[in-house]
């Protein structure tokens, strides 16, 4: 079966019930199905984990499955070959690649690292495999702060590659981080004069926005946080109306957490959408599921050496974070 598409461009007979062939295809194949909250629901709802990326990969990890099926995009997939190598790792579309992965290349990097010495580097976990590889410690949207405060106050850092969240954790701890210019292109394009029109027309809602959105969005936000920490607030927070501004993915598991509130999506600068959508995440479909499971293609590969190196600011980044709990 080849792969001329980037996917298993499978036909498929109309009978057929993807979602029990699917089941059927983890069964037989000891896979496992991690779905990012950005996907689709109908495939938040056949995964057997649902969450952010890093999260996903480490319980993939702790599972005895053979096989890694990730519903996001490939710097997730790659993540999650990093973290278990002796597993199969595949995902149903080459082509869901990242804006912001895409915005950080070796090359560039490289150029950029030599031009600040003596600088320890932090990169957030949306990079490919051999930017991971040369960084020292890697985070999260939810760590970022944690991690950077891990370090003394006067430690040179360079922060790559989103440049709203490395600003973002500049404005809250007080340090003056070297910020690589990246972005993701969702959580770029919110509009302040729609989110504004938003709030006019819902004045008893509140706004919840992830630090990689621009500084204009996260002063109008009530709440700023990583997409897990948006949906654990808006199932504990008394309000019962929110507007949401990161990708409208995760919309579907906060009406589920709480089917009595209303959640909005925070609309882009395109005046003729009303939600702002990552077209890599929407290339998964049930379609390309089944046919990855069932001829195990396309499959993620990380070169060893790369991983041994990609692994070392991750379980650094791991160590760190383990005494957030203390």
């Amino acid at each position: 079966m080849m792969l001329t598409k980037g996917y298993i461009d499978l036909p498929l007979d109309g009978s057929l019930n993807l979602a029990n062939e699917i089941q059927k295809l983890k069964k037989e194949k000891n896979a496992i199905i991690l779905a990012h909250f950005y996907v689709e629901a109908e495939l938040q709802e056949i995964a057997d984990y649902i969450g952010d990326s890093l999260g996903l990969s480490q319980q993939a990890a702790k599972t005895q499955a053979d096989m890694i099926v990730f519903l996001g995009v490939h710097f997730m997939a790659e993540t999650a070959k990093i973290l278990s190598p002796s597993k199969k790792v595949i995902i149903p579309d080459l082509n869901a690649g990242c804006s912001l992965a895409d915005s950080c290349n070796e090359n560039d990097f490289a150029k950029f690292l030599a031009e600040y010495p003596n600088h320890t580097v932090i990169t957030y976990v949306n990079t490919t495999a051999k930017i991971k590889a040369m960084s020292d410690i890697i985070c999260t949207s939810s760590n970022a702060k944690f991690i950077v405060e891990s370090l003394p106050e006067n430690e040179k850092i360079i922060f790559a590659p989103d440049k709203n969240l490395g600003n973002y954790i500049n404005s809250i701890t007080n340090r003056k981080m070297v910020v690589w210019d990246g972005a993701c292109h969702v959580h770029h394009a919110f509009s302040v004069e729609r989110l504004i029109g938003l709030k006019k027309e819902n004045p008893n809602a509140k706004v919840l926005a992830h630090p990689e959105c621009q500084k204009p969005i996260l002063i109008l936000a009530d709440f700023i946080g990583s997409t897990s920490e948006m949906l654990n607030f808006s199932k504990s927070d008394a309000c019962n109306q929110f507007i949401v501004a990161t990708e409208s993915g995760i919309l579907h598991q906060m009406q589920k957490s709480s089917p009595k509130k209303v959640f909005i999506a925070a609309p882009p600068e395109d005046a003729t959408c009303a939600c702002n959508d990552c077209n890599f995440m929407k290339l998964n479909n049930m379609q390309k599921l089944y046919g990855s499971l069932k001829y195990e293609k396309p499959e993620i590969h990380v070169d060893e050496q790369i991983r041994i190196k990609a692994l070392k600011p991750i379980q650094r980044m791991l160590d760190i974070s383990a005494k957030m709990k203390v």
